[in-house]
């Protein structure tokens, strides 16, 4: 995310007054790398006006950082219907659907870790972002391939919830435990995310019922 120029607008201008309020908490937060260093006073000096002020459109602190992570993540749903275009088949659309969340995270880690790696809140803007955004766009890759027969059938919010979660796995990892030997990042994340969305069609070869191991021993009948 890039920093985007301000114009001030006049003070108590109501939604400019907010779009600068966030424009400003965006700006500490990128700068610092840290949110312990975004305050409501922080925020208020650099906009130029008073605490109360800010209060007007956030209640508390938490909230403001997360209308900030809210707007952050409103601009993956572009990023993913951009790389969807780039693909030949479902399935590479999927796969790259998950590869461009897990960059988008690794882009502002600081940001990532504040939306997705804290306590949630049901209905908060970040998750009404995602639900928008990256999340939509996986489960109507999921439904896609459902329908086109290479998919198990089920319910498709289960099925793109576990497609989701681990992407967010290798992106919570990534800026949590930098350290670890994953090698290339993009590399890493291709394999884990092509072999999730692997085991979910080849779970559909068998009945609920069939075990993996079974499914390996058809798989190496075939």
């Amino acid at each position: 995310m890039t920093e985007a120029k301000r114009r001030r607008a006049p003070r108590g201008a109501g939604d400019q007054l907010r779009d600068e309020i966030l424009d400003a908490a965006t700006e500490l937060l990128l700068d610092t790398g840290c949110a312990k260093e975004v305050s409501i006073r922080s925020v208020s000096q650099r906009v130029g006006v008073t605490p109360p002020s800010i209060y007007l459109h956030f209640a508390d602190k938490d909230a403001l950082l997360d209308a900030v992570c809210g707007r952050y993540f409103e601009g993956l749903d572009d990023v993913m219907q951009q790389v969807a275009a780039e693909q030949p088949t479902t399935l590479d659309r999927l796969r790259a659907q998950g590869l461009a969340y897990v960059r988008f995270a690794r882009e502002n880690p600081e940001l990532y870790r504040i939306a997705m790696m804290s306590e949630g809140r049901p209905g908060s803007d970040v998750d009404q972002a995602l639900d928008a955004a990256a999340f939509v766009h996986m489960r109507d890759s999921v439904q896609a391939l459902m329908d086109e027969g290479n998919y198990p059938r089920g319910d498709v919010t289960v099925a793109a919830l576990g497609l989701w979660t681990v992407a967010h796995g290798l992106a919570a990892l990534f800026i949590s435990r930098p350290y670890l030997p994953f090698g290339d990042l993009e590399e890493f994340a291709d394999r884990v995310l092509s072999a999730a969305c692997l085991g979910g069609m080849v779970r559909g070869l068998g009945a609920p019922s069939t075990t993996p191991q079974q499914l390996v021993e058809r798989l190496k009948g075939s």
